[in-house]
């Protein structure tokens, strides 16, 4: 007969099934905004949380948590005892902010042509370049962090401190550049591009080109929030209709 210490050591231990692991929290908030962005939730939809907490395997906590860092960068919007909806654009105003800044970032790029100075340049140059390498390696946020550390050098160049408050003021009231700035990869890419020529006749004293080249990469930036403004509408209704 065998003894009670053998039976014991000849039965398998019976295991608990290993949980899911858990998203860190950076990657969590990646992965939402990039379902934003990719158009999986398109502007205006509310964001139901037990769907959410299902379809990237979290908590309540932890989404709360996502979706508020998601709040701060205006790619979600939330509204008090009705929860979360992706961030939604109106076009009337957008259209309006872009001329605003248009009108002043043409008169900044005089003062910034005129007082750019080699250290200006190479260091603006600098934070092109690692926009650029975030393309391919970089998450959403790390890219929109790049894009803003750009545009921040850029306008610390110039001269009238008023007005480099103004132009990133109306900046802050547009849309995110995650969600609507960038819907391509090709997108992505001639932003890129033109920061670099933004550079490029800074370093020359071409004020005209950098005029140019400022008032295309407002336009093209513009236009996509516009366009991602007239989804929402369109979107509810194709809802309603369904």
């Amino acid at each position: 007969m065998p003894s009670a210490r053998a039976s014991a050591t000849a039965t398998p231990a019976v295991t608990a099934a290993e949980p899911a692991p858990k998203l860190p929290l950076d990657e969590l908030v990646n992965r939402i905004a990039l379902d934003i962005q990719s158009g999986a939730f398109g502007p205006g939809t509310w964001l139901k949380q037990v769907d959410l907490e299902a379809r990237y395997a979290c908590t309540r906590m932890e989404l709360r948590r996502a979706l508020d860092r998601l709040v701060a960068n205006r790619l979600v919007e939330h509204v008090h005892n009705r929860g979360y909806h992706v961030y939604e654009a109106d076009s009337r105003m957008q259209a309006e902010l872009q001329d605003i800044r248009t009108v002043l970032e043409l008169r900044a790029a005089e003062l910034i042509e005129a007082s750019a100075t080699p250290a200006d340049v190479r260091e603006l140059r600098r934070l092109a370049r690692r926009f650029d390498e975030l393309l391919l390696a970089g998450t959403v946020f790390e890219q929109y962090d790049a894009n803003i550390a750009f545009h921040r050098r850029l306008l610390a160049m110039c001269s009238n401190r008023e007005l480099a408050g103004l132009i990133m003021e109306i900046r802050r009231r547009g849309p995110s550049a995650p969600s609507f700035q960038w819907k391509t990869r090709a997108r992505m890419e001639q932003s890129s591009r033109e920061h670099f020529a933004i550079v490029d006749a800074i370093e020359a004293h071409q004020l005209a080109r950098l005029q140019k080249l400022l008032r295309q990469h407002i336009e093209q930036t513009e236009s996509a929030a516009r366009a991602a403004a007239a989804i929402g509408p369109a979107a509810r209704l194709a809802r309603k209709t369904r």
